[in-house]
């Protein structure tokens, strides 16, 4: 029983499809489902970024700190620390839970996400590591 919910409740997973370092901020659109599913894509589909986890939509509401708390720069800088960690365990099933780190994230620090994909993928982060008692990187907020 324990092992179903690990199994449904990671599924993280950014496609990168095009290393142009144009800033995508003005296409980027949100949709949060009902099955708490949010998924961030722009219209030319060059990334797509889709979070499924149980709970994480109504953290993000509360508790969250808001949008523009945290410069561009720096989401960019922890995210890239963040998902560097993850991929590295990712790649170590036998030491890190593999039903934690199911997939590795296409991120590549190079490309202008802009500021959206940033946030939610550093909300996600440190979602994941205060719920699921992991710490990828350094201090992470307790919110």
């Amino acid at each position: 029983m324990k092992n179903c919910i690990y199994i449904l409740i990671v599924l993280f997973t950014i496609i990168a499809c095009s290393t142009s370092q144009k800033t995508v901020d003005n296409a980027v659109k949100q949709n949060v489902a009902v099955n708490d599913t949010v998924r961030i894509a722009n219209d030319s589909l060059e990334y797509e970024v889709i979070i499924i986890d149980n709970g994480f939509s109504t953290w993000l509401a509360s508790r969250a700190f808001p949008r523009n708390y945290h410069s561009l720069s720096y989401l960019e800088n922890k995210n890239n620390l963040y998902v560097t960690e993850w991929n590295n365990r990712v790649l170590q099933p036998q030491r890190y839970n593999p039903d934690l780190y199911e997939m590795s994230i296409n991120y590549n620090p190079t490309i202008k996400y802009g500021y959206e994909v940033n946030y939610l993928i550093y909300n996600y982060m440190i979602y994941f590591q205060n719920t699921y008692k992991q710490k990828l990187w350094g201090y992470v907020p307790s919110r």
